[in-house]
């Protein structure tokens, strides 16, 4: 269906679905998603998509209000970064351990204890790491920063965000002005990746399209700020913003950070947790089930954040991204812990000779959830305790009802990292039976 004939529509909300949308069911019989509706509203949804079996839309109007609605901070761009916004935070939890729980009931998994979904309590300016894109107005001829539009490939240009530290909105904003006072326009630009540590430290970069990019004007322009950033060639072909050629390094580009008193150094455009606050209170807990007299594997490491700091003496971190790899080498050359500690360079299901029945094995996927083939190593080698983290606890209860048979749910936790979004941290602790 073309979108000119995506006509507004009327719809009832019922209750929110895994992916955080609110559904409602049309007159046709049709399922309708909704982004910027909440359970018991009637609203007016433009849609986006529509399928044969459903329809995805934006709230445009609501009818009739729920009682937990609240004013988003960032009423025009929420949609785009956290459309939970418009929910009180309390209704927030609630929502993300009824999701929790519907992921597991989805695969007859009843979950021991009620479900809790731990917060720190602050709602904003929390993340440590934003990624914007750029907005060139041809009337006044100025740049902004921007965020795509969801469910279009279109962008509304924003300030800032109101979940990004302080030090990340300051620093996004100098940078813009400083490419408007040379006159740069959207078209030479791809993205603006801004990380700050916990401490206040920055380090940021530009992804250009053009490789000849005056980086030196640039550079005089922000001054001393330009120390800890990074201009970087971005093939133009390839849609995401990836390092094709660095045209500008300054030297202060490696953050640092202290995760449960554990110092780590890791690069702008490397993984690292977005709520550090958070994440050290997931890994206060993890480290209660973790056996002092027994080795640890962390797969999908990162750059070993997990084992680093609650795995014990005799640690072996596997991780694909070499970027990450070499990050962790560093860390573990400058804790002092090369002996002790061994880092392999593998995806999880070419490194399954490390699961062995005698490790704990701690895994913390990406939201596609474990290997088929880490799952089936795991049945096969019947380690103790798996320690399992997601970020998808649809993907986290399908991987727990293939380890069914020789393991049972021993301890479970939700997390909040990514207030006013749908996103949900969920910590599955597996005993053999």
């Amino acid at each position: 269906m073309s979108r000119k004939n995506l006509t507004p529509i009327k719809v009832a909300l019922s209750h929110i679905v895994g992916g955080g949308q609110t559904i409602g069911t049309l007159e046709t019989g049709k399922k309708c998603l909704v982004w910027g509706g909440l359970p018991g509203e009637t609203v007016v949804v433009q849609p986006t998509k529509s399928k044969s079996s459903y329809v995805e839309g934006v709230t445009t109007e609501v009818i009739s209000e729920s009682l937990e609605r609240v004013a988003p901070r960032d009423p025009q761009s929420y949609l785009s970064t956290s459309p939970w916004q418009i929910m009180d935070f309390s209704a927030e939890a609630h929502y993300k351990s009824a999701l929790i729980e519907e992921a597991f009931e989805l695969h007859d998994i009843v979950l021991p204890n009620a479900i809790e979904t731990y917060s720190d309590g602050h709602e904003y300016e929390y993340r440590n790491k934003v990624e914007f894109s750029f907005w060139f107005d041809t009337e006044t001829e100025r740049l902004s920063l921007a965020f795509f539009r969801r469910g279009t490939h279109g962008k509304i240009a924003v300030e800032a965000t109101s979940l990004a530290s302080t030090a990340i909105t300051s620093v996004s904003q100098q940078i813009v002005k400083a490419l408007n006072e040379l006159g740069v326009g959207g078209r030479v630009l791809k993205t603006l990746l801004v990380r700050s540590s916990q401490n206040g430290q920055i380090a940021w970069q530009l992804y250009v399209k053009d490789e000849g990019f005056d980086t030196r004007a640039l550079i005089r322009q922000l001054d001393e700020m330009a120390n800890c950033g990074e201009i970087i060639y971005s093939n133009p072909k390839s849609p995401a913003s990836v390092v094709t050629r660095r045209l500008y390094q300054g030297e202060q580009i490696v953050l640092e950070d202290s995760i449960l008193g554990v110092p780590f150094r890791y690069a702008t455009e490397g993984f690292f947790q977005i709520n550090l606050p958070v994440y050290e209170q997931a890994l206060g807990d993890m480290r209660a089930w973790v056996p002092a007299d027994k080795p640890v594997v962390d797969m999908y490491s990162g750059v070993g954040t997990i084992g680093l700091t609650i795995g014990g003496a005799d640690v072996t971190l596997v991780e694909v991204n070499e970027h990450a790899v070499r990050e962790m080498e560093r860390n573990i050359a400058e804790l002092g812990r090369v002996g002790g500690v061994k880092a392999v360079l593998a995806a999880s299901e070419r490194a399954l000779e490390y699961i062995t029945s005698d490790a704990t094995i701690i895994v913390d996927p990406p939201r596609a959830g474990l290997h088929e083939d880490v799952v089936r190593k795991l049945l096969e080698a019947a380690p103790e305790r798996i320690i399992y983290l997601s970020c998808n606890p649809v993907t986290q209860a399908r991987d727990v009802a293939r380890l069914a048979e020789v393991y049972g749910v021993r301890h479970h936790q939700g997390y909040n990292f990514f207030p006013r979004t749908p996103h949900i941290e969920h910590l599955v602790i597996l005993d053999k039976k």
